[in-house]
């Protein structure tokens, strides 16, 4: 039975980790490390997490997380800029749920986020966490960097065709849009329920900090620079994420080689479902599950494709992806703890 340790437990990351976690089979949460509410039992914030027997909420102490095999940072990015070099220099495994590790080129970090980088020393030993693209890579390292849940999103839905030859790699266009919860725990007057129920906007237009993660890599995965129109819109609904994507099909291109192209990357995929022809996802087929659902259609009349893909920001898009990482960097099966389907209502 493996230890782990959560720093930043309070939050919905936090609990949705504490949640699959409890239900796992192979772990033990041994440290729930919180700034806010030191003492007190998660499930006095969270009801829900009652007769779980979590430990208390405590202040975060190295020595005591580094007595796990494995520690999860979920904290706002930069909030974690003494924490996690710390417990990587001392031998520490670490998934980190922030961006702060996500970007390959610290200049693009520093421009994105309009902060320096906490620890640009080791962010070239981070492994980007997204397993269907990089599973061999995670397996041995000890600094994992969580996608974020747009970017899962949006990659795992147009990775699979950057070098297929049947698109236009330069013409994609990703409306997205995402429940609340993924603006997370802390109040701000755009999340309140009279200013987000019952209306949908968009916000971040050109300048949200997903974008140069979904760019950085279908770069990776096209072998050249690619760089993509995305626009970010918020749902008056909990959780969910679901893109819609356009991209420019080269000519005489049909749904049959498409479907070709993502069976090849996705058939074996424990946590990917294709929909067949005339079948699109919805955000009730994927919320609570560890899955990402994508469809697509071909116009034929403006010669594109309409992907459209969609999972649950805080499972497959946060906690559940950190779940799965967990798995490779533990030599546990990569499923374990994640295969409940949708909960559909």
């Amino acid at each position: 039975m493996y230890k782990i340790s959560i720093i930043g437990a309070t939050g919905y990351v936090g609990l949705e980790l504490a949640r699959l976690l409890c239900g796992h089979g192979g772990v033990k949460i041994e440290h729930l490390f919180t700034t806010s509410a030191e003492g007190q039992q998660l499930d006095a914030l969270y009801p829900s997490l009652r007769g779980a027997g979590l430990p208390p909420l405590e202040t975060y102490s190295k020595e005591a997380a580094l007595s796990s095999d494995l520690v999860f940072t979920a904290l706002p990015h930069g909030a974690g800029g003494g924490v996690i070099p710390e417990l990587y220099r001392a031998g520490g495994r670490v998934i980190d749920m922030s961006a702060d590790y996500r970007l390959n080129d610290i200049a693009v970090y520093e421009q994105w986020y309009k902060s320096p980088h906490p620890c640009p020393e080791i962010n070239g030993d981070a492994v980007y966490g997204l397993c269907e693209l990089y599973r061999d890579r995670i397996k041995p390292t000890r600094l994992a960097a969580n996608p974020g849940c747009y970017t899962s999103c949006a990659i795992l839905a147009c990775a699979p065709l950057m070098k297929s030859g049947l698109i236009d790699i330069h013409s994609i266009i990703i409306d997205a849009a995402s429940g609340v919860s993924g603006a997370g725990r802390s109040l701000s007057q755009g999340m309140h329920f009279t200013e987000a129920h019952e209306t949908y906007k968009a916000y971040g237009v050109t300048t949200h900090r997903h974008t140069p993660e979904i760019e950085q890599e279908l770069s990776l995965a096209a072998g050249e620079p690619v760089y993509v129109t995305f626009t970010p819109h918020l749902l008056p609904v909990k959780r969910g994420i679901l893109s819609t994507i356009y991209v420019n099909l080269k000519d005489g291109v049909t749904q049959e080689q498409l479907m070709e192209v993502y069976t090849e990357k996705y058939a074996d995929e424990p946590f990917i479902t294709l929909y067949p022809k005339g079948e699109l996802p919805e955000l009730k087929h994927v919320n609570g599950s560890n899955r990402c659902a994508i469809g697509f259609a071909i116009d034929k009349r403006t010669g594109r494709a309409i992907i459209v893909s969609a999972l649950d920001n805080l499972v497959k898009g946060a906690a559940g992806a950190g779940v799965q990482n967990m798995n490779l960097m533990l030599g546990m099966p990569e499923t374990q703890g994640l295969t409940a389907p949708a909960w559909y209502l």
